[in-house]
């Protein structure tokens, strides 16, 4: 019963990543495209009288589209794949039980204080 528990966890975090990493995608997409199109004149009237370089126009999705690729990366496996990152994993997953242990113990011993 715990391993099924452990594994229904595991998929629910899986599917959590998943669409974050969808939500990632849909929003660099509707944003780049406005901008393209903001940059191409089509909203013409909202253009600004300052001239841009043209690299300008390429800056936005060129590095937002960079770090889409190491969320798509840490998400499908490529990045945890690689030994450190599955030792921090473990390390903060270890890390965080302990805090949560402490808090738990200090909760109980401030509970029995006050019914004392």
């Amino acid at each position: 019963m715990e391993k099924e528990s452990e594994k229904y966890l595991r998929v629910k975090k899986r599917i959590k990543e998943e669409k974050g990493f969808y939500s990632h995608l849909v929003t660099y997409l509707i944003i780049n495209i406005t901008l393209q199109l903001f940059y191409s004149g089509v909203f013409g009237a909202f253009l600004s009288s300052g001239h841009m370089p043209w690299w300008a126009r390429y800056t936005t999705p060129l590095f937002w589209g960079l770090s889409l690729f190491i969320h798509w990366l840490y998400v499908f496996k490529g990045i945890r794949s690689i030994k450190f990152f599955k030792k921090w994993e473990e390390r903060k997953i270890k890390q965080f039980i302990e805090e949560e242990e402490l808090s738990m113990r200090f909760r109980e011993s401030k509970k029995s204080n006050t019914i004392s």
